[in-house]
């Protein structure tokens, strides 16, 4: 059994699709926090600001961190954080505020083509061993009509999303092509997943749920 640090319902639903049923958990973290803190280090440390892919594995192990403290070895082998951001006309940027800065997001996005980031922190509870990996895609946006950009801001959906965007929702007709891992772009590397908790000693096919008991019924007949 793993736990995953997200309240992301993309995560879950690729988890289960994926055939794994996690127990959910969601960290109490404040995420500009964790950025400023990371941003202040590298800065006293003489180094340059970090990058995309720091400060999404920086959140990704502060959130697995935050929900282990919290977690019996007996309800969950490990702890999986996870977080995303978009990385686009050099700039990295998370979940928009409100509508206006998902309408400036889009207007920077159409046409064009950015990074996704996905950091991943997994923890294993029994000794506090970790593992960590960032799963990166570049996306190539579509050209979406000023009122389709609207429609889309007016639905909700770029609100609660990395970059504003989903491809597995209503975002997803936005979207030409993705070059790399496309579960990633959804937020979580079912690959990278796997080889992270192989090194934590944990076989991705014992978390597969049990088949039904009964085979469903065949609408067909």
């Amino acid at each position: 059994m793993i736990l995953l640090a997200s309240k992301s319902s993309g995560r879950l639903a690729t988890l289960r699709a994926a055939g794994v049923e996690p127990l959910v958990r969601v960290s109490s973290i404040d995420e500009e926090t964790v950025l400023g803190e990371l941003i202040r280090g590298r800065r006293d440390a003489g180094l340059p600001a970090p990058s995309a892919a720091e400060q999404v594995q920086a959140l990704a192990r502060a959130k697995a961190l935050d929900v282990m403290t919290s977690t019996d070895p007996q309800e969950a082998e490990v702890v999986v954080g996870c977080d995303s951001m978009l990385e686009i006309a050099g700039q990295v940027v998370g979940k928009p505020a409100d509508a206006a800065q998902a309408r400036e997001r889009w207007r920077m996005m159409s046409g064009g083509t950015g990074t996704l980031h996905t950091g991943h922190f997994l923890v294993r509870t029994a000794d506090g061993t970790t593992a960590e990996g960032v799963s990166s895609a570049t996306i190539r946006f579509g050209s979406p009509s000023p009122a389709e950009v609207e429609a889309y801001i007016a639905s909700g959906e770029p609100l609660w999303c990395a970059g504003a965007f989903t491809i597995d929702g209503l975002g997803g007709a936005f979207i030409e092509g993705i070059d790399g891992d496309p579960h990633g772009v959804v937020g979580i590397s079912l690959p990278l997943l796997r080889r992270l908790l192989t090194a934590l000693g944990v076989v991705w096919t014992d978390l597969w749920a049990p088949p039904p008991a009964t085979k469903p019924v065949d609408d067909a007949h």
